[in-house]
């Protein structure tokens, strides 16, 4: 069998696989947050915690335990990671330093999991389970439930009030992400993924011994991928054999990457009542990740590079287990997503599949998009669609029964400006600055895309990186640290106040001027912006680096 056709039934049976779970998956959490009823152990948790689980909150209360629950949690992990020797299961480690700390802290709170360490090497494993894993799971349910936020602004009415934070981020952790990958994590085991709290001591074929690092590997990997976190265990991430062993495992990792960001585009449909509106996000998102993968593919098959042309293939930083199919897929995976999880160092990519996966994030990762953010991402380019549309015939635009006016464009507008304004502004600080030229793995365009391709990764809380780019010095790990809370908090606060700005308003009646948001005309027109935006905001950027070195 062919690479070609392999990787043509990967792509089919991974299709078919989210397409089987898409409905039930997507239905389940559409009723699990609008569920009145709370389980006996939810009602220990808010009991413990001092929470009214049936009072609603408004958009500034909503907005404020969000930010004070992730602040929290920066201070929280960060004394985990600084004081870990003290604590069991250290493994000898020291802890970390306070910036390093910081960086990782905020990295892991944002959903971005940006690494500039070596997990096997600097982490005990009461830090990997204690910090990392346990943010891996809060992070991704604060996602989902400020998404869910955003769909009660234009399902409720004449009211002030989108629910209650406390509550959809213990119904999103304890009903939906920790059953799944409570699954994932046995499937993963039994495809080879290491679950164990010990090292190995293995012989090897000169007669040496060499001591393998071993750890609690597959239940972190679950939720690692679930929840589009990306912080692997061991410093080489999803291209470690014990991340993740075989073609089958790689293939499992992906669908749980894509299994919540795709399926809750039928929980928006169903929880808005029109399923027809979730396909049509859907459809989206998928002609967007349909363009990355074939770019991305491409390019690597076509070993398009004058290196990869002399090898005759673009298999510099792959595993050749995985191969250039299994590897661009995932890259397009995770960089689609928020993961930011590698199964292939993407430093080496071709210049014109480097810059794919670039450009995937700069679409702001809505194809599918994180683990809730993708969602609320891609529904605040369909307003910012729906207002393009309205200019042209000269209407006051309209989205899913609710007028779109001057107070929701200023949020719309702020928020596709927050992102880009930091990783423009994070790239042209670090380009200016001597010191950077000595943490450049390279020089000329690919090491302009180093750093424009970290602070990208920063800002859409993505986390993966070109590796060239040494990253440890206090600069890169505060203006880092800064871009991923601003990309993160800054975004989270205007979709909230988009949300209570919506649910004050009445219901707009359908009428023979409403434009249609669920057919293929208003998918293309959502397309065209969003690629627009990306074009205006990055091509100069995109030029000085992988298009540079592409052309050259």
């Amino acid at each position: 069998m062919s690479d070609t056709t392999a990787g043509l039934l990967t792509v089919a049976v991974l299709v078919l696989f989210l397409a089987f779970v898409h409905r039930p998956l997507g239905d389940h959490m559409a009723r699990v947050y609008d569920s009145r009823h709370h389980r006996r152990v939810e009602r220990l948790v808010y009991r413990l915690a001092g929470v009214d689980p049936d009072a609603e909150q408004s958009a500034r209360a909503y907005v404020l335990s969000v930010v004070g629950f992730s602040l929290v949690g920066v201070v929280l992990m960060a004394a985990i990671l600084m004081g870990q020797a003290a604590l069991p299961f250290d493994r000898g480690m020291a802890g970390m330093g306070p910036a390093m700390a910081v960086n990782t802290a905020i990295s892991f709170v944002t959903n971005t999991n940006w690494q500039s360490y070596a997990g096997e090497s600097t982490l005990g494993f009461t830090s990997q389970m204690a910090a990392l894993a346990v943010q891996n799971f809060l992070s991704a349910a604060v996602g989902m439930a400020v998404a869910v936020a955003l769909v009660r602004g234009f399902v409720r009415t004449r009211t002030g009030t989108l629910g209650n934070f406390w509550v959809d981020l213990v119904r999103g952790t304890w009903r939906i992400l920790l059953p799944i990958a409570f699954v994932g994590a046995v499937v993963l085991m039994v495809a080879g993924v290491v679950q164990t709290f010990s090292d190995s001591t293995m012989t090897t074929l000169e007669g040496t011994q060499q001591v393998l690092t071993g750890g609690p590997v597959a239940s972190q990997e679950s939720i690692k991928l679930l929840g589009t976190n990306g912080g692997g265990f061991f410093n080489a991430n999803s291209a470690h054999p014990f991340e993740n062993p075989s073609q089958f495992a790689n293939l499992f990792e992906i669908f749980l990457i894509l299994l919540i960001p795709v399926s809750f585009t039928r929980t928006f449909g169903t929880m808005v009542g029109q399923r027809s509106q979730g396909w049509a996000l859907l459809a989206a998102m998928v002609v967007l990740f349909a363009f990355a993968l074939a770019g991305t593919v491409a390019s690597e098959v076509g070993a398009r590079s004058s290196t990869a042309a002399a090898a005759g293939a673009a298999m510099e930083g792959k595993e050749t287990r995985f191969g250039e199919w299994g590897s661009a897929l995932f890259a397009v995976a995770t960089t689609g997503t928020s993961t930011g999880a590698v199964n292939a160092a993407h430093d080496s990519f071709t210049p014109a599949g480097g810059g794919t996966v670039l450009l995937t994030m700069m679409f702001g990762e809505v194809t599918p998009g994180g683990v809730g953010s993708g969602i609320y991402g891609i529904v605040v380019m369909a307003i910012l669609a729906v207002f393009v549309c309205g200019l042209m015939v000269g209407r006051t635009p309209e989205l899913l029964g609710k007028k779109i006016g001057a107070r929701q464009m200023t949020y719309v507008a702020l928020y596709t400006l927050t992102t880009p304004a930091l990783v423009l502004v994070g790239t042209a600080t670090a380009i200016g600055r001597d010191s950077t030229l000595d943490a450049l793995g390279n020089s000329e365009a690919h090491g302009f895309s180093e750093v424009l391709y970290a602070y990208t990764s920063a800002a859409n809380n993505n986390g993966s990186a070109f590796g060239g780019l040494t990253v440890t010095s206090d600069f890169f790990q505060l203006t880092l640290a800064l871009a991923m809370l601003l990309g993160r908090l800054v975004p989270i606060v205007l979709v909230l106040l988009l949300a209570g700005s919506l649910a004050e308003q009445g219901r707009v009646p359908v009428t023979a001027g409403t434009l249609p948001t669920h057919r293929p005309l208003f998918v293309g027109m959502l397309v065209g912006v969003i690629l627009v935006m990306t074009a205006l905001t990055y091509f100069p950027a995109l030029s000085l680096g992988p298009i540079a070195e592409a052309l050259a």
